[in-house]
């Protein structure tokens, strides 16, 4: 797989040099039982920020024994920030713990001092940052959506395999019991057979303000802007220089295709693990209709309508609104969301699952999950293939709501069937030197 996502603006190093020059770095599933993890965290915003705190909760669990030792952001401030509050929470602790910041991720990755790293940098960063933590031989917590396009995801399923490092994708509702247990409800027949499933996801908002300004001192813009286009620097485009709230690129197509992707990928990964087809499947038709209003910087769609058909007749529906999943059987529905689940009859969540039934994958906390999977060397509960699938629904969804007509899709080969244009859709243009 070719790599040139070497920095832009200093020559430290290039990601195959980082390899050559520390060979002896292993995954950390060779160190031994007790040795420390050590975590990196590359990108410090609002989400993770999260996932940062989180795994300082549970890195001390019984049979864990990880910490955090290294912060990365673009934006220097960032990282100096998760430094100082990372600081706070080990004292709280009674812990004392040495944290490095970089700015360059590549800095980070090239440290044989770290054992697995957090991405949670903008979408159209995942698999620049995840790839080349694959070759550096780190394991990787990688926020959703896996990557922005599908033929990204392809090269990083590809990498985490010939790498053997672990992948645990940030659909952290897979480690919710009302998730699993819905599932596992469904695939037991306990809906009898299986007929729909409507798929509800929000629905964006706001305008995004496009007045330009001086690049920020404390941001490299660049390796932000990274596999994308030039262009010009506004505090919308980015993130917010005084907060951690929601940052603009999250509605800026170059960026992020939208909540169809955002919210899609945790909702979507809930279908289809319900339907027994999270691997390696994925629906074989799908069409759409979306609203794109005109807001400033913001173009991702607001509204949608869709609807896809699966191979075992299964149709699945979906739209905006709040956000869940509803599975409908021959017998019966169960609705579930973040907040819980519902049914005609709420005794069917009391039901025991036989023996010989199928038992899913059972995690009570999505990052500890990852560090005993880094431990283990076993897949953890959202493995790489899975997000690659999770997020390729979402991809295909998209290009339906810009094409605006139905769609054949062969999820064995990852393509659509006879037509140029939609496949011509499955990337975008890398900017040099960014190409994975």
């Amino acid at each position: 797989m070719k790599n040139s996502t070497t920095l832009s603006r200093n020559t430290f190093l290039n990601l195959s040099a980082g390899v050559a020059a520390f060979p002896l770095i292993l995954p950390s599933g060779v160190l031994g039982a007790e040795q420390e993890l050590r975590i990196g965290c590359i990108g410090t915003g609002r989400m993770g920020r999260s996932n940062m705190f989180a795994m300082v909760s549970c890195g001390s669990e019984k049979g864990i024994n990880a910490r955090i030792t290294a912060v990365c952001d673009a934006d220097i401030n960032r990282a100096r920030q998760a430094k100082k509050d990372l600081e706070k929470r080990y004292a709280e602790k009674g812990e004392t713990v040495e944290i490095k910041v970089y700015q360059n991720f590549r800095e980070l990755l090239a440290s044989p001092d770290i054992d697995g790293v957090i991405i949670a940098t903008p979408d159209h960063q995942h698999a620049v940052n995840a790839i080349a933590a694959a070759h550096a031989k780190k394991d990787i917590y990688l926020q959703k959506p896996l990557t922005y396009s599908i033929v990204e995801g392809q090269k990083l399923v590809e990498a985490v395999r010939r790498n053997n490092v672990i992948l645990q994708t940030g659909a952290q509702q897979r480690s919710s019991l009302y998730f699993r247990k819905t599932c596992e409800l469904v695939r037991n027949g306990f809906l009898g057979k299986l007929q729909e499933i409507e798929v509800v996801v929000p629905t964006d908002h706001g305008t995004g303000d496009p007045t330009q300004s001086p690049v920020p001192t404390n941001l490299d813009y660049d390796l932000w802007l990274g596999p994308t286009a030039e262009m010009p620097y506004a505090e919308h485009r980015v993130h917010p220089q005084k907060n951690f709230s929601r940052p603009g690129w999250l509605q800026i197509e170059a960026y992020c295709r939208g909540m169809i992707t955002g919210w899609g990928a945790h909702m979507y990964d809930i279908a289809q693990w319900g339907l027994g087809l999270d691997t390696y499947s994925g629906p074989v038709e799908i069409q759409a209709t979306a609203d794109f209003p005109k807001r400033g910087l913001f173009d991702v769609h607001v509204g949608y309508q869709a609807e896809a058909l699966y191979a075992n007749g299964v149709k699945m529906v979906s739209h905006g609104g709040k956000a869940g999943v509803k599975f409908i059987g021959s017998d019966g529905w169960i609705w579930v969301d973040r907040g819980g689940f519902d049914a005609p009859d709420r005794a069917i969540f009391r039901e025991k699952i036989p023996d010989e039934g199928i038992h899913l994958y059972e995690s009570k906390n999505h990052e500890a999950d990852f560090l005993r999977s880094m431990r283990t060397r076993k897949d953890p509960i959202s493995p790489v293939e899975v997000g690659h699938r999770s997020n390729s629904v979402c991809v295909i969804h998209h290009i339906a709501m810009k094409l605006g007509r139905k769609l054949k899709w062969d999820p064995k080969i990852e393509k659509f069937i006879g037509d140029d244009e939609a496949n011509q859709m499955l990337d975008f243009p890398h900017r040099k030197p960014w190409i994975v």
